[in-house]
């Protein structure tokens, strides 16, 4: 039996790899994805792995494209800031990374302080997504401006 994985684009995971989160002090995983999902990504299993694992699993469904209704957004709110309070690394994850997670990573500053508006929060978490991918997109630039000046210079 093959270990429980799965794919997101072009990068196949391996969840048995989610062991080393813990060497990282992360204590609480917020997993956004629903239990359908989860089947469906070869992943059925994955909140009991994170507890074999000693990681505290939060388990919010949110529908794929969905949102939470206000109820359901508050208490995922309340938990991280208990979370944060006690382990600033605290993990948080969808499928993607770019829907759900994204939409509840710009509600939390709203939740945490009355001073920040929706456009400062969606500028933090631009900001973020851009640094998360900078090293990437950094090598390819590089790369391709090291083969033109090699090219031009010849």
């Amino acid at each position: 039996m093959k270990p429980p994985s799965c794919k997101f684009k072009d990068v196949r995971r391996n969840v048995q790899k989610d062991r080393e989160l813990k060497s990282y002090g992360i204590q609480d995983i917020f997993v956004f994805c629903t239990r359908v999902e989860l089947s469906k990504y070869n992943v059925p299993n994955l909140l009991d792995l994170y507890h074999q694992y000693g990681i505290f699993s939060h388990h919010h469904p949110i529908p794929d494209g969905g949102t939470p209704d206000i109820t359901s957004c508050c208490e995922i709110m309340e938990e991280l800031e208990i979370c944060l309070k006690n382990n600033p690394k605290t993990l948080k994850h969808c499928y993607g990374g770019l829907g759900r997670f994204c939409l509840v990573a710009t509600c939390l500053p709203l939740y945490l302080s009355d001073r920040i508006s929706p456009q400062q929060a969606m500028t933090i978490i631009k900001q973020y997504n851009y640094l998360h991918e900078f090293q990437d997109k950094l090598a390819v630039h590089l790369s391709s401006r090291d083969t033109l000046s090699r090219s031009v210079s010849r």
